[in-house]
């Protein structure tokens, strides 16, 4: 079976890729995590500065810790000791020579959707560092942009709510409740269509599951 999932996957990420292309960005693929994460390195030259959002996927594949080990200068916000000092590396990773994110959902013509609380990781895709580095597993790509916002909203952010301890419906159902909840983490909401400039976001899509 994973023979034909192979098969099937690839010729997916060829689709993906080729539409990423005709959206200004550039599209890798890779069978492993571990092959994913020596791309993402070699894509970064020692010395860069380096931020990231919360992304599981990038923790998954080993890439944070190797960054933090490796000889980068890491704007990394768990080293904060207060909720200040965490906002200020936040605000630092704007100007970082490297982003490095997850994405929530991707469609098979290479259209980005993320949805986002406090904004700091969409933002930053948007606008700010020097270079964004996405990592996106095989399982979060879907058909269309209404599949992509489903995928986000009721797969992604319930999953990510009971990771946090949050009280939101959707921690409870597992399903999206288009809530207003304080502890909402769906408030902003990201569809990258376009890079305005060429080459900016680099997307490897690995051939398995990760992250939410």
């Amino acid at each position: 079976m994973d023979k034909f999932r192979n098969m099937r996957n690839d010729m997916l990420a060829e689709r993906v890729i080729k539409g990423l292309a005709s959206r200004n960005m550039e599209g890798f693929y890779v069978h492993t995590k571990e092959e994913a994460k020596e791309l993402a390195l070699s894509l970064m030259p020692e010395g860069s500065s380096v931020g990231w959002g919360g992304s599981m996927t990038a923790k998954d594949i080993g890439l944070i810790d190797a960054v933090i080990e490796g000889n980068y200068k890491e704007i990394n916000r768990d080293t904060a000791k207060t909720p200040e000092e965490k906002n200020k590396l936040s605000r630092e990773m704007f100007f970082a020579d490297y982003f490095i994110t997850g994405c929530n959902a991707m469609t098979e013509d290479g259209v980005m959707v993320n949805i986002d609380g406090n904004g700091n990781r969409v933002a930053a895709i948007v606008f700010g560092p020097s270079h964004v580095i996405v990592i996106c597993g095989m399982n979060k790509i879907v058909r269309d942009e209404a599949a992509a916002f489903s995928r986000a909203r009721n797969e992604a952010a319930p999953v990510n709510a009971q990771r946090f301890g949050l009280e939101t419906p959707c921690s409870k159902t597992g399903v999206c409740a288009d809530c207003k909840s304080p502890d909402t983490i769906c408030c902003q909401f990201l569809t990258t269509r376009y890079s305005k400039h060429k080459g900016r976001i680099k997307v490897i899509l690995v051939n398995e599951d990760l992250g939410f």
